[in-house]
């Protein structure tokens, strides 16, 4: 006979039950929470109201007023305070995303280098780290903006690389393909391959269970993003129109730039947080017992073998909790932009807060935009690590 599901006993409605006491607890502590926000919001508003300040967010639809040197969209002085600050909030976007793939390139390669048999690398790799992590990063942003201020040539004699990369004073130019709808079926054909690519690592990933035969788990993948990206682009009209830089009297122009303010943000971020990621990969490969490659060596696994198949998913149990810390922390240290005049949120809302005077708002809407880009980061690392969890039976 099977054995009966035990079953679930009632809830004693009394002060002695834990549920009920539990409950009671988290009720009344709602109420305070509640009511300590209640208070702090009345208060200010009425301290706002006696003393004629202003409150409430109807100043974004105004008109703003001032320019923005540096946008991802059309915006002019005419638009409003909203469009200004949505500015902001893509220029901190594309600072942050870029900012952690790079950073995450550049520190995974340090940190793996510490553990190089050459001396060199492994010494320069051994400086990097300790260089960069322990010099504050404001003292980095204004180092790189000086450089790119005070070192580099005047745009008029920018250096050149067969007269398509120009850098001086105005920025890093380079070509940039003028959009047609053919780059449209391009991306399209990227992202069918990107998913092609994904189905075919589960598939050789569940061979390999079976067989135990290692296929290669990026030549086809990259090659069906490329081959199919290609395909799109030939179905698309094959658009071949490119915009070069060229060298003017006083400028460059043409092409795709990024202002000195953009490159030292980026650059002084990427190293710092670098340093950083580079501590945690070490640590993180550390953390996997010797035994585990004398295990992998005995099952006749080569070097590379043994780092993607047995050290780094140990390892990234360990890695990755830090690693998103730090691109949190790399998103929050894109405000220290503010110093050297990149116009990300903060500085536009403190242009903004400086013109209507409305300053809880203000704070209020850079609260907001960081907090929401620091929980989507965690939602987005916590999914990842579920899904590299190693599963134990």
């Amino acid at each position: 006979m099977s054995e009966r599901a035990p079953t679930k006993k009632p809830i004693e409605w009394s002060w002695r039950s834990r549920v009920v006491r539990g409950w009671v607890y988290q009720a009344v502590a709602l109420l305070l929470i509640g009511g300590a926000v209640w208070f702090l919001a009345h208060n200010t508003q009425e301290n706002m109201r006696v003393r004629g300040i202003q409150s409430g967010f109807d100043f974004l639809g105004q008109a703003a007023g001032f320019d923005i040197g540096e946008t991802m969209i059309a915006f002019d002085p005419s638009q409003s305070y909203g469009r200004a600050l949505w500015v902001g909030v893509l220029n901190t976007l594309r600072v942050a995303v870029i900012g952690i793939v790079l950073t995450t390139i550049l520190g995974v390669l340090m940190g793996i280098g510490r553990f190089s048999h050459n001396a060199l690398v492994r010494g320069l790799c051994y400086g990097y780290v300790e260089l960069f992590r322990n010099v504050p990063i404001l003292l980095q942003l204004l180092m790189w903006y000086l450089f790119f201020v005070e070192v580099l040539p005047a745009p008029q004699a920018a250096w050149n690389l067969g007269d398509l990369f120009y850098l001086s004073k105005g920025g890093f130019s380079m070509p940039s393909p003028v959009w047609a709808p053919g780059y449209a079926w391009m991306a399209l054909g990227s992202l069918l391959g990107l998913v092609a690519g994904v189905a075919y690592r589960r598939w050789a990933q569940r061979e390999f269970e079976r067989t135990g035969q290692d296929r290669n788990r990026w030549a086809v993948p990259l090659l069906a993003i490329v081959g199919l990206a290609l395909a799109g682009w030939a179905a698309g009209g094959a658009p071949r129109e490119w915009s070069r830089p060229e060298q003017l009297a006083f400028m460059v122009e043409g092409g795709i730039s990024a202002t000195p303010e953009f490159m030292a943000v980026l650059i002084g971020l990427v190293m710092y947080t670098g340093a950083f990621i580079a501590e945690v990969v070490r640590g993180g490969i550390q953390s996997v017992s010797h035994g585990q490659t004398e295990a992998a060596s005995a099952l006749g696994l080569s070097p590379r073998q043994t780092m993607r198949m047995v050290i780094l998913p140990q390892a990234l149990r360990v890695i990755i909790p830090p690693l998103t810390n730090q691109y949190l922390n790399l998103t929050k240290n894109s405000s220290l932009a503010v110093a050297i005049g990149y116009p990300d949120v903060v500085s536009i809302a403190n242009t903004t807060l400086n013109q209507t005077g409305r300053a809880v708002e203000c704070i209020a809407i850079i609260m907001v935009v960081y907090l929401s880009t620091s929980l989507s980061t965690s939602a987005l690392m916590n999914w990842y690590n579920k899904r590299v969890a190693i599963k134990e039976r």
